[in-house]
């Protein structure tokens, strides 16, 4: 199940301290009042976490994975590398 971060539209709470982290089914209705307060919220949107930090494709790397590099000549004019 994926994380939703919310946090309430106005004001404050001591309850949920106005930002608050849920654990959903997609399949959920959104949610649009806090559980702890009653008070309106909205969704964050927030940064999610990658398995592992990939580097830039360097153009022999992506070479030898098969794809096709190309290099601008002119303007709309490209050829292989």
């Amino acid at each position: 199940m994926p994380l939703y971060e919310y946090e309430l539209c106005e004001g404050s709470c001591v309850a949920c301290g106005g930002k608050f982290t849920l654990r959903r089914p997609i399949t959920a209705a959104p949610l649009t009042n806090c559980p702890a307060c009653k008070k309106p919220v909205r969704k964050v949107i927030s940064s999610f976490s990658s398995p592992m930090k990939l580097k830039p494709l360097s153009i022999t790397d992506a070479k030898k994975a098969g794809f096709t590099v190309l290099k601008r000549v002119n303007k709309g004019e490209y050829e292989r590398q």
